[in-house]
């Protein structure tokens, strides 16, 4: 039996274990566990023959410093462990990961709570730190890898335009359904008017930052470079696309990828009752998926080899949404080759055994 850990998007296999056996966990002697929340962390801390300790801090900066240091007073190498929650952990386990005798694992949500479904019922704050003080001590463990600064300011960019845009689109639709009715004031016309100048005013100025930071960094410069080359890949689908990916860790591979994209093809299949149609996890990052749909939809007009690689899966039955969802997933696959080998998108590499207008023909991998 195996179980499976995720840090940071990156998932590998390990044997399931109850003790420590490896030089790493007999280095760790303190196993502590933080559940995090908006404003407050709940901690709980286990130690050999000591009962378990609680403790709460604050979800700021001074808070953090607490933490850290009342996890020093423990004179031992501490291993943590807590959820990805966004935003809320991000601040925390950059603090952490500088603190000395401090080994840190962010986990994927999903994987903790099929862990606490085998010891708990409960759910609150102080049962899910134990949970995670638990699973410190029982997993393996998988260090988290703290991203660069210029990574973090591009992702952050990057959602930023990518909310602008979501308001765009509203303001957008009810400013035509405004013109379209003889009943809206002529103030609020004009000031749906004003309101997308100014979003478009802000994404230009965002955009113009992005390209900044992308400039500064030689490695990222080159990837954009390979990415906008791509077919129906652009300047403003680069820039998303290329902020969700510089987090990810080197090591990872394809299929790994596609896993954080939750694009992943999930089938739900048992004897001879249960036969559900396949469907895409949804399980990574919804930004990164959204990134790559409008690039697959352009990327089936203008490419032949995607092109005839959407059309053969239309005649193996396949609906124009669950084509396109392959294709994305095929863009993925695309841009992981051409960062790993520095070339520019090729597509009779990405699909050597498809004949271009023989689409039945074509096979999917």
């Amino acid at each position: 039996m195996s179980k499976r850990i995720v840090s940071m998007g990156k998932s590998v296999s390990c044997p399931a274990r109850s003790t420590e056996t490896s030089t790493d966990s007999q280095r760790a002697r303190v196993f502590c566990g933080i559940d995090v929340s908006r404003e407050t962390l709940a901690v709980a801390v286990l130690a050999p023959d000591q009962p378990i300790e609680h403790r709460a801090f604050a979800n700021t900066a001074g808070g953090h410093k607490g933490l850290i240091a009342w996890l020093g007073k423990k004179r031992a190498v501490v291993r943590v462990s807590l959820e990805a929650t966004g935003i809320y952990s991000l601040d925390l386990a950059l603090a952490l990961d500088g603190a000395e005798d401090v080994e840190l694992a962010v986990l994927n949500p999903k994987l903790v709570n099929r862990f606490a479904q085998t010891l708990r019922r409960s759910k609150t704050d102080k049962a899910d730190a134990e949970v995670l003080a638990e699973y410190s001590l029982r997993m393996p463990f998988q260090a988290w890898r703290r991203p660069g600064q210029t990574a973090l300011a591009l992702r952050a960019i990057g959602r930023h335009i990518e909310a602008l845009g979501l308001e765009h689109t509203r303001a957008l639709n009810r400013l035509r359904a405004a013109e379209g009715t003889l009943t809206a004031a002529r103030c609020v016309v004009a000031d749906l008017r004003r309101c997308l100048a100014g979003l478009e005013r802000r994404m230009v100025k965002l955009r113009r930052e992005a390209r900044k930071v992308i400039d500064g960094n030689e490695q990222m410069r080159e990837q954009f470079r390979l990415l906008v080359g791509m077919p129906g890949i652009g300047e403003i689908s680069g820039l998303q696309i290329l902020g969700e990916l510089v987090l990810l860790v080197p090591e990872m591979k394809a299929r790994q990828w596609v896993a954080r994209s939750g694009l992943d093809p999930v089938h739900r299949e048992s004897g001879s009752s249960v036969h559900k149609p396949a469907r895409i996890s949804r399980a990574g990052s919804r930004h990164l998926r959204r990134a790559l749909y409008m690039p697959a939809l352009s990327a089936v007009r203008c490419d032949p080899h995607l092109k005839a690689f959407y059309e053969a899966l239309l005649c193996r039955h396949k609906t124009k949404l669950q084509a396109l969802i392959a294709v994305a997933r095929k863009l993925l696959h695309a841009i992981y080759g051409i960062f790993k080998s520095r070339t520019p998108y090729d597509g009779q590499k990405l699909f050597p055994a498809l004949r271009i207008g023989c689409a039945i023909e074509s096979t999917s991998r």
